[in-house]
């Protein structure tokens, strides 16, 4: 699966998820093939390929993969970055939570919606036929309906996270029934129907496929887990959590008990393209280069992204790490432990002398996974420093676009040297074949340990939150072996002594492990505290940014996104927007 067959099937721009019903339309089209008449198992394999493509079919303005614009930027870890508030403006308006008027000007949302359902169009036109063909000449049929159920599980998680509330689509469904599907499901009858197709693959998986990349049993354990995780936190209809369900919390440590995995030695591996399919990446989407293409099977999605001002990268400078993200990685330089409550009193890389070199307070101590999250002025970047050889790059001051508005805190996580295998430039935008995980072994221990603290059960979280740290606390040699500064310093806690505190650190070693990765929004939505959390960070980052100053997170209605205008036009208002838009 790493690389994707080149599939042509003429067919496949036949099939609409739905179409106009007036009489004058009502014929059978010439070339257009039905489900029955393409129920071959050459048909069905092609087709399941051609679903696992488009989990990856997302674009620099449809995002569905990476989360750098939805959970990273909406949320307290990066600014949106570029040529100011007016370079791709959709993303200055998600950043200062002024999205009252739905499609207003929303070219990017919209199009996300779109891609998302037809991935979900593409495992349902491919289930469709699968379910056509009979077992007995088709052993792989019930694996193959797991794989979709699973793809088709996996776009609706998705979707669940952004918008809320979203229509449930079957393959059984006719063309009638889909435009009479309406997203007024309760929150937790949709986490159900999305739940019964991930337990389907659950029970219908092998435990590993021989091909890289096909879903198999451990995955869907894991995103079980995940999902009643999310489950667990019961909100109302104003979007603030009301009660925390045990029994769904029990489900997250059994079914992450099932996941195998084993985090990488190093943390910084999980973001490097020679280490895709490793030990720790549980879930991922596929991608490819030098496949007889223009550009390869490569990803976009982070293309706006890199370094504007290093000519080996060319463009453009957005998903900017904020000071708050940066501030984060200090440690108390005694204990070695993170500064829970106040680690943004004081801002550590605040200078940048001549050079282009920032300046780390005197006495500051750092979590190491700051040198594989952010870019800072001064420091090796994708652990190259320049003092070795022609090729290798010290992160410069001249690399952020608009410093004067965003800072000069670039993003690694995504980025790839210019000189890895994986990289490719398509005009000035980068693409890059490393995968795009959705869930980490780490991820899981997280998920546990999460679920264990809500659950009064903090003493066996401890020991799990201290593998992470451990860890992290290993990290150290790619970044000081390319030539950064030894001021690391993180050690495991001794203990919890409370369950307030037990959360607070977890939450927090969330965001340390997962920064600029996507998910801290959703993390503080699914925790309920997104408009306290948000608002603090708004208070104090308005004064440094002046960007900021008008932004404000609105409690009931900015927790989720808006339901595309166009989409409740369409099913002539069928479909319910969400609150205060």
């Amino acid at each position: 699966m790493k690389k994707y067959n080149k599939i042509v099937i003429s067919f496949m721009s036949a099939i609409l998820l739905a179409s106009c019903s007036s009489d004058f339309l009502d014929y059978e089209p010439k070339g257009a093939l039905k489900p029955d008449q393409v129920a071959t198992i050459a048909n069905a394999d092609a087709l399941v390929v051609a679903a696992y493509a488009a989990i990856g079919n997302d674009e620099m303005i449809g995002p569905i993969t990476s989360q750098w614009v939805y959970g990273s930027v909406r949320s307290d870890d990066a600014y949106k970055g570029g040529g100011g508030r007016g370079d791709v403006d959709v993303v200055d308006r998600y950043e200062q939570y002024n999205l009252t008027i739905p499609d207003y000007g929303d070219w990017m949302l919209p199009r996300t919606w779109t891609n998302h359902f037809k991935a979900i169009s593409r495992a349902n036109f491919a289930l469709s036929v699968v379910n056509n063909i009979d077992e007995a000449d088709y052993p792989l049929k019930k694996i193959r309906q797991a794989e979709l159920r699973f793809l088709r599980a996996h776009s609706y998680f998705m979707l669940k996270l952004l918008f809320n509330k979203v229509p449930f689509i079957t393959e059984d469904l006719t063309k009638e029934q889909i435009l009479a599907t309406s997203n007024d499901l309760s929150s937790d009858a949709l986490w159900n129907k999305i739940a019964d197709d991930f337990i389907f693959a659950h029970d219908n998986l092998p435990p590993s496929q021989e091909q890289v990349g096909r879903a198999d049993k451990n995955a869907a354990s894991a995103y079980l887990a995940k999902l009643r995780l999310y489950q667990a936190y019961e909100q109302n209809d104003d979007h603030q959590v009301v009660n925390i369900n045990a029994a769904r919390l029990q489900e997250v440590i059994d079914y992450a008990n099932e996941v195998t995995g084993s985090l990488e030695t190093d943390f910084g591996y999980n973001f490097l393209d020679g280490r895709d399919n490793g030990p720790e990446s549980i879930w991922a989407v596929q991608f490819s280069i030098n496949d007889g293409t223009n550009v390869g099977r490569v990803s976009f999605v982070t293309g706006l992204n890199s370094p504007h001002g290093n000519p080996l990268y060319g463009c453009c400078g957005f998903h900017m790490a904020s000071q708050n993200m940066v501030n984060a990685f200090k440690t108390d330089a005694v204990t070695g432990l993170p500064l829970l409550d106040t680690f943004n009193n004081a801002d550590i890389y605040n200078t940048v002398d001549g050079t282009g070199k920032s300046s780390l307070t005197a006495g500051v101590t750092l979590d190491p996974r700051i040198d594989h999250t952010v870019g800072v002025p001064g420091r090796p970047f994708k652990y190259k420093n320049t003092l070795k050889t022609a090729g290798d790059m010290v992160y410069n001051f001249s690399w952020a676009r608009d410093p004067g508005v965003y800072g000069y805190f670039g993003n690694m996580k995504e980025q790839q040297s210019p000189d890895c295998s994986c990289y490719v430039k398509n005009g000035p935008f980068v693409g890059t074949s490393k995968n795009v995980d959705f869930i980490r072994y780490a991820d899981v221990l997280l998920f546990k340990a999460e679920a264990l603290i809500q659950l009064n059960r903090k003493d066996e979280a401890l020991p799990i939150i201290n593998l992470i740290r451990a860890r992290a606390a290993a990290s150290t040699a790619m970044p000081l072996a390319a030539g950064a500064s030894n001021v690391y310093k993180v050690e495991p806690y001794l203990s919890f002594p409370s369950k307030d505190y037990a959360m607070k650190a977890l939450m927090f070693e969330r965001r340390l492990e997962f920064g600029m990765e996507g998910p801290r929004f959703f993390d503080l939505v699914r925790w309920g505290i997104a408009e306290p959390v948000l608002n603090a960070y708004l208070a104090v980052e308005k004064v440094k940014k002046g960007f900021l100053s008008s932004a404000h997170f609105t409690a009931g209605r900015d927790e989720y996104y808006p339901i595309p205008q166009r989409e409740i036009d369409f099913t002539g208002g069928l479909y319910t927007q969400n609150p205060g838009y």
